[in-house]
């Protein structure tokens, strides 16, 4: 089922248009429960809700929405498959993964697939926003927990003369963790994390995130 709100100009002084969200999840009730969690901030609009990847597909075309929060099980199999095809025909449309998979491996498939954000759904109701409101500004996000496991799991090289607590930032910097969370995880201060993150950004002569995240794609430092 879908449903559409009209959203205010931004130009004619009224809110600006809200982040319009598409659901996928083939349980009515996960899906009447991210519609409420979803609909109770002021910024994020549920515009509409679907079922299986083809009215996903049929909802994303038709609606045009800002971010599309995909099950990785759907009754068609398992939805990491279709995302690099999602990405490829609606390129506007930034994918976040909900699933009960809190396995790396997945994490890792998702994101190198297109995804921005993996929340587990478990934490939904705690996270669910945050990784949509990121997700709206090409921005990633992953579940803290499972993003530490990922993180402490040893990575394949040192790529471009890294050091191996450069390369234990950076994957964290390709899972979306804010330097405050690096520090957290890593034991570090917030500065020496601002300085790795330099020194990296020189060494790879990359400056943006989105540079660094497929800079770690293209290396395997989120591959198993």
């Amino acid at each position: 089922m879908s449903s559409v709100i009209e959203n205010p100009s931004p130009d004619d002084g009224r809110l600006p248009a809200a982040i319009r969200v598409v659901i996928a999840d083939d349980h009515a009730v996960v899906r009447r429960g991210l519609r409420q969690v979803l609909g109770s901030e002021r910024d994020l609009e549920v515009v509409a809700e679907a079922a299986d990847l083809g009215d996903a597909r049929r909802y994303v075309r038709g609606h045009h929405p800002d971010v599309l929060v995909l099950d990785l099980n759907l009754p068609e199999g398992l939805s990491l498959d279709a995302i690099p095809e999602l990405r490829s025909e609606f390129p506007e449309t930034q994918i976040v993964v909900l699933t009960m998979q809190n396995e790396p491996a997945y994490a890792r498939q998702a994101l190198s697939a297109g995804a921005v954000g993996y929340v587990l759904k478990e934490a939904a109701e705690s996270e669910l926003v945050e990784a949509v409101r990121r997700a709206a500004v090409g921005d990633s996000y992953l579940n803290p927990r499972l993003g530490g496991r990922m993180a402490a799991e040893p990575t394949p090289g040192r790529p471009d003369g890294l050091t191996e607590r450069e390369l234990d930032v950076l994957r964290m910097i390709a899972l979306g963790h804010t330097n405050a969370e690096i520090a957290d995880q890593l034991h570090l201060s917030v500065r020496t994390v601002e300085t790795h993150r330099a020194h990296i950004q020189q060494k790879l002569r990359l400056a943006a995130r989105s540079e660094l995240v497929r800079y770690a794609l293209e290396h395997g430092l989120l591959a198993t």
